[in-house]
């Protein structure tokens, strides 16, 4: 059975916690060196793409809120990126939970930079796999991803496999 329809900003809050969820598994226990695996010359090493996701997630805050900035930030050590990541996403929730006005199409914030970040994430667990620490797969479909979720510690896996 189908849930009741939610509202657009319900459903970017559960986009942000879904990345988070996947987010923390990919930078888990990420081996000292990952940050700067660089799987090929001029590809972007993990803690570029992490920032890269920091940068998204702020410009989208910055999006819903009528004050549309982008920064490139320079990236800092993986710890500090990781850091990073969890604020931005913090930052860009907790506007997305209040009453304050959305100052743009929720479509456009889930096209661009939300489907954006999670796609990134993606790469980061790809990469993961190509260092030779891959995270375990998981039924994302089962797990416990609930809005306003979307710091480090996240509920353990329902269903991974190998």
């Amino acid at each position: 059975m189908a849930s009741d329809p939610v509202s657009g900003r319900a459903i970017l809050r559960h986009m942000l916690a879904t990345m988070a969820y996947r987010a923390a598994k990919a930078t888990r226990n990420a081996p000292a060196r990952f940050g700067e695996f660089r799987a090929y010359d001029g590809a972007r090493t993990p803690v570029e793409i992490l920032s890269h996701i920091g940068d998204l997630c702020d410009w989208g805050w910055s999006i819903a809120m009528g004050q549309e900035k982008w920064v490139s930030a320079v990236p800092h050590p993986w710890d500090e990126e990781v850091s990073r990541f969890y604020a931005s996403t913090k930052a860009f929730d907790e506007y997305l939970a209040s009453s304050s006005p959305l100052m743009c199409p929720v479509e456009h914030l889930l096209q661009g930079p939300v489907a954006d970040a999670i796609s990134h994430v993606g790469q980061i667990a790809m990469l993961r796999r190509f260092f030779g620490y891959p995270i375990r797969g998981e039924s994302y479909f089962r797990a416990d991803i609930t809005p306003g979720q979307v710091g480090p510690d996240q509920p353990a896996p329902k269903k991974e496999f190998d």
